[in-house]
């Protein structure tokens, strides 16, 4: 198996693809920059955990990728008020990494049977 075929690090690849092209025109470069880099975190957290092939490690990697998921779903609050993009955007946005994030959640728990057995 590779990480790219987790679903997980697929959904969270697409959510930053969303992302980068709905900011596109944004001139609000500070907040387009730390909202593409923490979309961009949660995939490549996931992908670096996932090639460090020690449990221990790959959990701390997946719960950094589910607190970028939290900054992401914050920055979506933010952004939708400050009108950089559309309610309903924000809102499918805000589901798609809450849905993210619960499968890491499911993610982190499966490993962590899988490492409490090891022992």
């Amino acid at each position: 198996m590779k990480f790219e075929d987790l679903k997980v690090w697929q959904k969270a690849q697409q959510a930053f693809l969303a992302m980068n092209d709905a900011l596109k025109e944004s001139k609000m470069f500070f907040f387009k920059d730390q909202m593409l880099r923490a979309s961009l975190s949660i995939s490549n957290n996931i992908a670096e955990g996932f090639e460090h092939k020690s449990n221990k490690e790959y959990l701390y990697f997946l719960y950094v990728a589910k607190g970028s998921c939290g900054e992401v779903r914050s920055m979506l609050h933010l952004g939708k008020q400050m009108k950089l993009y559309s309610k309903e955007f924000a809102e499918k946005m805000h589901a798609e990494c809450l849905e993210v994030s619960y499968m890491l959640n499911g993610l982190i728990k499966s490993i962590g049977k899988a490492k409490s057995q090891e022992l």
